[in-house]
């Protein structure tokens, strides 16, 4: 529950989470028609956007009222440049014969490299998720702009990989990391204080120190971002069912498909963004929370795909992935859930009976979806969901509200 005098999220933020709205979307595209390729660049694509939109939330929230809007603006920008190029990264233009992949590439650097820059500038130290800070996987998406095809895009998984560990392993011994960052910090003071002597201009310098999160506001920006890709789902409902004849098939689709979406949002509103009954959210390491987050939003907006793609053709028996996308989406979503409520320390009863099941059960129905309408294999995910949504804890406590 959130309690007063706790920071919100700023206008500045809201107006940056805008431009997410349109990469979440875009990206959502790539899914329509999926293949093995095409879903393993989504989910490299999509953790593009997301270590960008994460880097400059955490930056935000150490910051608070001191935030740049220079650097908000610019990160902005770069996700626009990102959603742009999306849909022609690994797609040959017929115009010109080229693709988007360098425009993405330039985006993606430049918006992760003034991030980093920003917070550093900012004097602080963010040991809770290193790679926001110093960019470790910035290396092979440097690399990448040298090479072409499969290898240009493993080269940006293998990024999105170190970012991932580098931040694991760091945050876990924050001590080494403040000293390591200190002595940097020295030396770049040596050689700033060389040039202000030599220009004969004094310059005051802010000594680093360890960056501390305001874990409400953190909750909140990460519960926003999952509504974002919530209303993607929506989206992806509503405008599939324009053009076609609205019949009992389309009908049966859209209610399903609304209802799945509900209770994806009863969750988060009920539990937070784990979606665990009693989780202590603010309690949770970003190490632990971020990732997870990451597999959360990413299985939501594989499944709004899924579900815009069943509702266009409601009818026929999903075909080329599209079931497969619409089910692991939503196991995902509630795996990245099943680890936190182990983390988090939920009941047994809850992991064994509810938690585990909506994991299965999702990838059994996609299974099953080449045998049946589109509409029935939405509806049984919608069982699925609404199997998380009836649970009661032990005792009747109360559910946490997220932060």
């Amino acid at each position: 529950m959130t309690q007063a005098g706790e920071r919100h999220a700023s206008w500045l933020e809201l107006f940056f989470d805008l431009v997410v709205v349109v990469a979440v979307a875009q990206l959502a595209h790539r899914l329509a028609h999926p293949t093995w390729e095409n879903v393993a660049l989504f989910v490299v694509l999509y953790y593009a956007v997301w270590s960008v939109w994460t880097t400059l939330t955490l930056y935000s929230n150490v910051q608070a009222e001191r935030t740049r809007t220079r650097g908000m603006l610019i990160g902005m920008f770069c996700i626009a440049v990102m959603a742009a190029a999306a849909p022609d990264v690994a797609h040959v233009l017929a115009d010109t014969g080229d693709t988007h992949d360098g425009w993405f590439i330039a985006a993606y650097i430049v918006a992760r490299v003034a991030a980093s820059r920003t917070l550093q500038r900012s004097g602080t130290i963010l040991t809770a998720w290193p790679a926001a800070q110093l960019g470790a996987g910035l290396v092979p998406w440097v690399a990448s702009i040298a090479v072409e095809g499969p290898w240009r895009y493993g080269l940006w998984g293998l990024g999105a990989v170190l970012d991932m560990i580098f931040s694991l392993l760091q945050s876990r011994r924050p001590e080494r990391l403040v000293s390591e960052m200190r002595e940097q910090a020295r030396r770049r003071q040596e050689r700033e204080e060389h040039r202000a002597r030599l220009a004969r201009v004094p310059r005051l310098f802010e000594e680093f120190k360890v960056a501390v999160l305001d874990p409400a506001h953190l909750g909140e920006r990460l519960g926003l971002f999952v509504i974002i890709v919530l209303g993607e789902a929506v989206m992806q409902v509503v405008m599939a069912s324009s053009g076609h004849s609205w019949d009992m098939g389309l009908g049966l689709a859209a209610a399903a498909g609304f209802g799945l979406i509900v209770s994806l949002w009863w969750l988060t509103l009920q539990y937070g963004v784990s979606a665990v009954p009693g989780a202590a959210e603010r309690g949770l390491p970003a190490y632990v929370a971020l990732p997870a987050h990451f597999a959360m939003t990413a299985g939501i907006t594989a499944t709004a795909a899924g579900l815009g793609a069943v509702t266009a053709a409601p009818a026929e028996h999903p075909h080329g992935g599209v079931g497969w996308v619409l089910g692991v989406g939503l196991a995902v979503y509630f795996a990245a859930s099943a680890v936190l409520g182990v983390a988090t320390g939920a009941e047994r009863r809850w992991i064994w009976g509810w938690a585990l099941p909506s994991v299965l059960a999702p990838v059994a129905v996609a299974a099953l979806s080449g045998l049946v309408a589109g509409w029935a294999v939405v509806a049984l995910l919608l069982a699925v969901c609404l199997w998380r949504v009836v649970y009661r804890p032990r005792g009747g406590g109360s559910a946490v509200q997220p932060a």
